[in-house]
């Protein structure tokens, strides 16, 4: 049993060399404080990385069409390729991995409101692309494209929050009648936008788009989610399945694929997912190996305690002292040490990680705006913080390893014999 005498004695060694306890402790500390540090640093960043695709499906995918760049059947290369109306409908038909699907007929365009203006983008799409692109509403802001707009050809119009504060500043735009072009539009909704971007654009039905702006028929894009499609080779399969189904109605080669472009975000968020995971590892091991070094460091100081005791340790041992209680005292020198000194380290880490959250929420730096054009509005470091399971974990982890790094100097202490032990010097 550890008494109060053991503690005592252990703290009266420990204050006889203050400086090599204290660089010994100071070794450990820093280890499990680098290990917290380093996690939260790739926790960060790899926040940060998903957080600019959190407004997008992990399983959508994008098609469009280009110029074929083969020969096929006798028709010469660089044909420009046109989406179709059946493109759409046989999708899911063709298809039974595919979810959630809607097509696009882009038009630029400029709304007008009693006298203000805004020239942007009235794009007709489908219900289901709020479901894709995470389109949201606050309560009492109205609604999305629906069913029976698409059925109906109807002219109403969703509009950006940036869109609705300049036409019509303080009023509210729902029920009101807007220009679109020469075209006038019913508001129904104001989806919600943080960013309050320029560029997002307002949407109307597919039909009443396609009727008014593509001469009834055909699109621009085609935007869907797929359902079982997880790991590399499902992904790639499907797409070459997709290209087949499309060459058969495009008549372009199937291995062409400059015919249709295609932007899978799975393959994306795939890759981001193996690098932010890579550097987690990396962070991993070299958290360690600083972890590793400072155990070292602590089973080297327990080596010269023990060398340092020897001839105390042969009186002990003289006077029938038990081989256990000499073990236990070294053992329990050893888990104080890397327990006061790894605690130490663990607070300061997660006091460093949570004080720099802390900053960075104050700022803004955490709730930066995401979603927008390609190198706009993007955050690359986000929450750098580590679960407190993980840092008491490797604060556990810790002092085990300290039992063992205590143990050996401890049974090299047991087995001297007292007789040898008293005659060193």
């Amino acid at each position: 049993m550890f008494d109060f005498d053991n503690f005592r004695e252990i703290w009266s060694t420990m204050k006889k060399n203050k400086l090599r306890t204290f660089l010994t402790g100071f070794s450990v500390a820093w280890g499990i404080f680098m290990l917290v540090v380093l996690l939260g640093a790739g926790n960060g960043l790899k926040n940060g990385v998903m957080y600019n695709f959190r407004d997008m499906a992990d399983n959508r995918i994008e098609m469009w069409p280009r110029w074929t760049s083969k020969p096929w059947k006798g028709m010469q290369p660089n044909r420009r390729l046109s989406f179709k109306d059946e493109d759409y409908y046989m999708l899911k038909i063709e298809h039974p991995e595919v979810d959630l699907a809607s097509a696009t007929v882009n038009h630029s365009d400029t709304l007008t409101y009693d006298k203000e203006y805004f020239t942007g983008e009235a794009n007709g799409v489908f219900p289901d692309h709020a479901k894709i692109n995470f389109v949201q509403f606050n309560p009492g802001n109205g609604r999305f494209i629906n069913e029976m707009d698409i059925r109906d050809k109807r002219k109403v119009i969703v509009l950006s929050p940036r869109m609705a504060e300049v036409l019509f500043r303080d009023k509210n735009p729902l029920g009101e009648y807007i220009r679109c072009g020469h075209i006038m539009f019913q508001v129904v909704g104001i989806y919600h936008d943080k960013n309050m971007s320029n560029n997002a654009p307002a949407y109307i039905p597919f039909s009443t788009a396609q009727l008014l702006y593509n001469k009834g028929s055909g699109f621009y894009n085609l935007t869907f989610t797929v359902k079982g499609v997880t790991s590399e080779e499902e992904n790639e399969a499907f797409e070459q399945r997709l290209r087949e189904s499309l060459a058969r109605r495009h008549m372009f080669d199937p291995t062409d694929t400059s015919a249709i472009g295609m932007w899978n975000t799975s393959n994306q968020m795939r890759m981001f997912g193996n690098m932010t995971n890579g550097i987690l590892l990396f962070i991993w091991v070299v958290g360690i190996g600083t972890l590793m070094a400072g155990i070292v460091g602590v089973s080297n100081i327990m080596l010269v305690t023990v060398r340092e005791r020897t001839r105390e340790i042969g009186i002990r041992k003289a006077i029938g002292a038990k081989p256990s209680s000499i073990l236990k005292l070294i053992i329990f020198e050893s888990i104080l040490i890397t327990a006061a000194f790894g605690y130490i380290g663990m607070v300061s880490g997660i006091g460093l990680t949570e004080g720099i959250d802390y900053i960075m929420t104050l700022s803004g730096a955490n709730d930066a705006p995401a979603g927008g054009n390609p190198g706009e509005d993007m955050t690359l470091f986000r929450n750098p913080t580590v679960s407190l399971g993980i840092a008491i974990s490797s604060t556990v982890l810790l002092i085990i390893a300290g039992v063992f790094a205590g143990y050996f100097p401890a049974r090299k202490a047991v087995k001297i014999s007292a007789i040898e032990a008293m005659r060193t010097e």
